[in-house]
């Protein structure tokens, strides 16, 4: 076997494990790697494409292989030939007969190499093949005597040489912290995190899917505002160094869609990305992925079907990614069994909070701030009526809702942007939908009278004072918009990676989200 002697690029010097932080076993592993890099050749070891080493653009995919030959018997040869390419995760020497597992984006496929088959040099060449490597093989579909099914090889080339190991076979990468910060390392080693992904992509297929079927239109607003408003939430600040202003990333979709109402969009929605300068848990993340829609001349009540219809139609589509019956609406969660079978049952935030305290409450009597401090709520003494009943409800009532719920009716102090109710003007027309005791879904009917909009912006402002940056802020340029008339409409805002948490049984979102913001190592 030739051996090469190439220096690496002077632009690219070559580290030694010492330089890597390795010691003992570790460093013997990169360092043989790297020996192994300099007898392959750099040219040889990094291929430019698929086509350049086996004549084709693209690999036959595992799946489409073993789709093709469900039953072929044990130790039958056939005429197909196919070039694959994938990750090598499984190795193993019989002398004359060498077997490598490649892994691809659809599953494991075992390639045979036998000496009487190859170049003597091209199949002494296989001993430079690591775990990790990424090649490809050229050659006929067969099964082995113990009925495998595998390509036996004629051709074969290195496509990547991997100059790092992968995690252990049997026990993976088991450190939670690894498996988020080197999620590329776990996605190779388990299958989980790739079933997320998927889970994921199906989701997303489905919400534009539904909402396109229903005639809205797919908008993109600003990620940097002036104003970062539609929640109660603590931005992100930047600089824009060309105009010389503060900016923050966007807390909410809403205010930019609801532009978009007055401009005529009657029907329109945004899949995207918004940052809250927040903590984290389960359920919280500061990047996170939401999906608002709005609908022009529909309210709260047409939010509910559009939101039952969306997770519904997203948990048939995740099904299918996490191995279950697509039809099947009780899937796993917790360790428990969740029914997203419609309808889903409606309470109203006053009753539900009134059930769990045993008290008939209401937003005028004067001992509600004592019924919450017995139950646990510390009370903030510029906490108006609607504020100590939202928290009674996530204390007491929002873990233990279980089945999909549509929670209704909130208080006007804690809806800044909901019409008020037509039955009772000191609540609104806002639900949450909750299940599995993850609040889903936030939906109004949206207020559209630009006079009441601008009177809840400015008691907000009065509120600054106790909850800081947590306050929706005085947005001008959208009460303008507002001026010019908005139809009456229906809104609502998903938590796309909460719906996922429920639909997958993940344990968190940091399950969920692929990257998610970490402190440096070591820091």
């Amino acid at each position: 076997m030739s051996k090469s002697s190439e220096p690496p690029a002077p632009s690219e010097p070559s580290r030694s494990s010492a330089e890597d932080g390795a010691t003992g076993r570790e460093a013997e592993v990169l360092a043989a790697r790297r020996a192994s890099l300099d007898r392959l050749g750099r040219d040889r070891a990094f291929a430019i494409n698929l086509r350049s080493v086996l004549d084709v653009d693209e690999p036959t995919s595992t799946r489409a292989i073993r789709e093709a030959h469900p039953d072929l018997a044990p130790d039958t040869t056939t005429a197909e030939r196919f070039v694959v390419a994938g990750r090598v995760v499984l190795k193993r020497d019989l002398g004359k007969l060498k077997f490598l597992t490649i892994r691809d984006r659809d599953g494991d496929l075992q390639l045979v190499f036998a000496e009487a088959s190859l170049p003597e040099d091209r199949f002494a060449e296989l001993d430079e093949v690591d775990l990790g490597d990424i090649i490809g093989a050229d050659g006929y579909v067969a099964t082995t005597r113990t009925g495998e099914l595998s390509i036996f090889v004629e051709r074969w080339a290195m496509l990547t040489k991997a100059l790092r190991p992968l995690p252990g076979k049997w026990h993976g990468l088991q450190d939670p912290d690894l498996q988020q910060r080197r999620r590329y390392l776990h996605l190779i080693s388990d299958d989980t995190p790739r079933r997320y992904v998927l889970a994921r992509a199906a989701a997303l297929r489905t919400m534009r899917r539904v909402l396109d079927a229903r005639g809205f239109v797919e908008f993109e607003g600003p990620i940097l505002q002036a104003v970062a408003g539609g929640a109660n939430a603590r931005p992100f600040t930047t600089h824009h160094r060309a105009l010389d202003i503060d900016l923050k990333l966007r807390i909410s979709l809403e205010l930019y869609l609801k532009r978009m109402l007055v401009g005529g969009l009657e029907r329109v929605y945004e899949l995207g990305r918004n940052f809250r300068n927040e903590g984290i848990d389960r359920e919280h993340n500061p990047e996170f992925s939401m999906l608002e829609a709005y609908q022009a001349y529909g309210d709260y009540y047409t939010m509910m079907e559009l939101s039952e219809t969306l997770v519904v139609e997203c948990c048939h589509a995740v099904n299918v990614v996490m191995g279950r019956d697509p039809d099947d609406l009780i899937i796993p969660s917790r360790g428990r069994e969740l029914d997203l079978s419609p309808p889903f049952e409606r309470v109203t935030i006053l009753g539900s909070v009134s059930e769990a305290t045993g008290e008939d409450l209401s937003l005028d009597r004067p001992d509600l701030p004592a019924i919450a401090e017995r139950h646990g709520v510390e009370v903030d003494d510029e906490w108006g009526p609607g504020k100590v009943v939202q928290e009674l409800f996530e204390k007491l009532v929002e873990p233990t809702i279980w089945r999909p719920t549509f929670v209704c009716d909130f208080p006007r102090e804690v809806s800044p942007l909901a019409r008020p109710h037509r039955g009772d003007p000191a609540l609104t027309e806002h639900f949450d939908l909750v299940a599995g005791a993850v609040e889903l879904v936030t939906a109004f009917s949206e207020l559209t009278d630009p006079i009441e909009q601008r009177a809840k912006f400015e008691l907000q402002q009065q509120m600054k004072e106790v909850f800081g940056d947590e306050v929706h802020p005085m947005d001008e340029e959208f009460l303008r918009a507002l001026e010019h008339g908005m139809p009456p409409a229906g809104g609502m805002g998903m938590g796309v990676d909460r719906l996922l948490l429920v639909l997958t049984d993940a344990a968190s979102l940091r399950d969920l989200i692929m990257f998610p913001s970490q402190r440096p190592e070591g820091g």
